[in-house]
């Protein structure tokens, strides 16, 4: 990588930070790895309203990138990018929750959609239908569009209630963090799997490959509109799904 015109030995950047934690070593550090934040705060702002500030947003993960330098240790088999990709949402996050983007109303509407997606899919024991779900709901499927594609910002923290991003040195220092990290993983491996075909290929696409929904539209030759509504709806579903799983637990 390079830097000012100069060669930059990252690995002798991370050894002279680890012995003596200066700011100008940091700052060079951080000047390098900038992109990931740029890279996070584009996965995040797609569904975020117009009246949130973009910058805010960056100026949030930035800082997150700074603590995630500060707590990296060279010496674990973590690479970087993964671990700073953690802190960096984190803190965007942290931001979004602090502003409290959504309005009331809209909560309501989110938390209907929300609990006749679990009521019907938990009858049916599959999921459901958009008309199954409309008559539910007592609107029309165009209706239910409109509504889903509202509810998109919901979607922003997916599934944080469910899963927290464990931290690699947080679930190598607690084992039964670890082993409940892992039961975690596998019951959203089976929500996902039992999601529709054309939600189960978002989902992945997003999250296991991280690909953009822009990307996503073009492998699959559909709108980003219409990606980012699959997209919501999967959610909903895999909430659904945990906890129903969480339920059947206690």
């Amino acid at each position: 990588m390079e830097s000012n015109g100069k060669n930059i030995d990252v690995t002798e950047l991370w050894r002279q930070y680890k012995v003596n934690k200066t700011v100008a070593v940091r700052n060079r550090l951080a000047e390098i790895y900038l992109p990931l934040v740029k890279i996070v705060c584009g996965r995040l702002a797609v569904s975020l309203p117009p009246h949130l500030d973009r910058d805010d947003l960056l100026s949030s993960g930035f800082f997150g990138l700074l603590d995630a330098i500060d707590r990296f240790d060279i010496d674990r088999n973590v690479k970087f990018e993964t671990y700073a990709g953690v802190r960096i949402r984190g803190a965007m996050l942290d931001y979004l929750r602090s502003k409290d983007w959504i309005p009331v109303t809209m909560r309501q509407k989110i938390r209907r959609y929300e609990q006749a997606v679990y009521k019907l899919e938990t009858e049916l024991g599959r999921s459901a239908t958009d008309k199954e779900l409309a008559a539910a709901l007592g609107i029309s499927v165009d209706e239910l569009q409109v509504l889903v594609s509202q509810c998109n910002a919901a979607t922003v923290i997916p599934l944080e209630e469910y899963i927290k991003a464990d931290t690699p040195e947080a679930v190598d220092a607690n084992p039964s963090s670890t082993a409940e990290f892992l039961e975690l993983k596998d019951t959203l491996a089976r929500a996902i799997d039992l999601l529709p075909e054309k939600e189960r290929i978002v989902v992945s696409l997003y999250y296991y490959e991280e690909l953009t929904l822009k990307e996503i539209s073009l492998i699959l030759k559909l709108s980003e509109a219409r990606i980012s509504q699959l997209h919501t709806k999967a959610i909903f579903r895999m909430r659904g799904y945990l906890a129903r799983s969480k339920e059947n637990l206690v």
